[in-house]
């Protein structure tokens, strides 16, 4: 599998995501946002940051990018489509997943690990976990409050704890079919017990299939 991993102006989390998904096998490469054709890819991930700065509201200005409408198609084709943090944002941002991202319950920026429980593994990003399984993964964000008034998001992994305020206590929401997948913690930063945790990579590694 060869995966693109999306590079916004702003985007800062694409190198550890490249690293991650090397150490689980998947072969990817670093993609500006204005590519045209992502035809070579089996994958997608939009990587976290600040795409474009976060101006005007997280993920607004990114969602327009000429790269999005490849995302778009991949996504509607079936193929793996992961949103990690800023990229779960866009994601929401460009309506490939229900609901919206904002500001933390408690207007502060969050970093630190959180413990996130799997509760639906018929998705690409959860399919090696276990339903109940715990990890603990790095939290590092600002705008991570997840709201969805329809009601439709699909809630794959909720928060032990609520450290956001999310909304049935969101950590990552997929689509109806399981392919697209945003989640908020950070997966890639946990791949190796030295650095605190590899409990990511029961994530990363499920792109694959």
């Amino acid at each position: 599998m060869t995966a693109a991993v999306v590079v916004f102006p702003g985007t800062n989390c694409e190198h550890d995501v490249v690293y991650a998904l090397g150490l689980v096998g998947i072969e990817s490469e670093l993609v500006w946002h204005r590519e045209t054709d992502l035809g070579r890819f089996d994958a997608v991930v939009l990587p976290g940051g600040f795409a474009h700065g976060d101006y005007l509201r997280v993920g607004a200005v990114a969602r327009f990018s000429p790269v999005m409408a490849e995302v778009r198609r991949m996504a509607e084709e079936g193929q793996p489509v992961i949103g990690i943090c800023n990229g779960f944002q866009i994601m929401c941002e460009a309506g490939l997943l229900p609901g919206a991202l904002i500001a933390n319950r408690d207007l502060a920026f969050i970093c630190r690990e959180v413990e996130v429980e799997v509760t639906d593994t018929d998705t690409v990003l959860t399919r090696g976990a276990e339903v109940g399984q715990r990890l603990r993964i790095p939290l590092n964000s600002f705008d991570g409050n997840y709201v969805d008034p329809s009601g439709t998001g699909r809630v794959v992994m909720q928060y032990v704890d609520d450290p956001n305020g999310s909304q049935g206590r969101a950590a990552a929401v997929a689509n109806e079919a399981g392919n697209v997948v945003g989640i908020m913690p950070h997966p890639e930063r946990a791949m190796e017990e030295l650095l605190g945790s590899a409990d990511g990579r029961v994530l990363m590694s499920a792109i694959a299939g």
